[in-house]
């Protein structure tokens, strides 16, 4: 049986790449934007404290994946999908008290959002939709009372969100 040596080649590769991509999985480095599975996102109360918070997260094994800051927000994205960030007033004053948060991925963000304050209020709970809380960055926010300090943000897949930059080397 003749096997063409660039077939051979090509076969030996894929079986390379997918046993390099199954070993980043195995060790929660999806180098893929899929799953995307939301993100959970934490307020630091300085700079220095969002980068005390993201260098005590790697000794842990909670490496910084991406940096994605802008003039309001320096935000810290780490291998797991948690998010260390540090907001400015301006930011803060239109989440109020809101420390932390739960991201969603959703096709339509303010449609979601909008359903999700809906369905907290049917539960008798207080809901408020605040768009634009990030000028450039669409993500669109719950603030409720069902669990204080916390919001729910909805956003879009991680394909259609402004591209981050990659992490500094450390």
């Amino acid at each position: 049986m003749f096997v063409p040596k660039w077939l051979l080649v090509l076969v030996v590769v894929l079986m390379g790449l997918l046993v390099a991509w199954a070993g980043l999985m195995a060790a929660g480095r999806n180098p893929l934007p899929f799953p995307d599975q939301g993100s959970r996102i934490f307020v630091a109360a300085s700079p220095e404290a969002k980068d005390a918070v993201v260098a005590l997260l790697a000794r842990h094994g909670v490496e910084e994946r991406f940096r994605a800051d802008s003039a309001q927000v320096l935000r810290s994205i780490m291998w797991d999908g948690t998010i260390v960030n540090h907001s400015s007033p301006e930011v803060m004053g239109k989440l109020g008290s809101v420390s932390s948060a739960i991201g969603l991925v959703a096709d339509d963000p303010l449609a979601s959002a909008q359903a999700a304050a809906e369905f907290l209020r049917t539960r008798g709970f207080t809901a408020e939709v605040v768009q634009d809380v990030e000028p450039g960055f669409p993500v669109v926010f719950v603030l409720s009372d069902v669990m204080p300090g916390t919001a729910f943000n909805f956003r879009r897949h991680v394909l259609h969100m402004p591209r981050p930059a990659p992490a500094p080397a450390p």
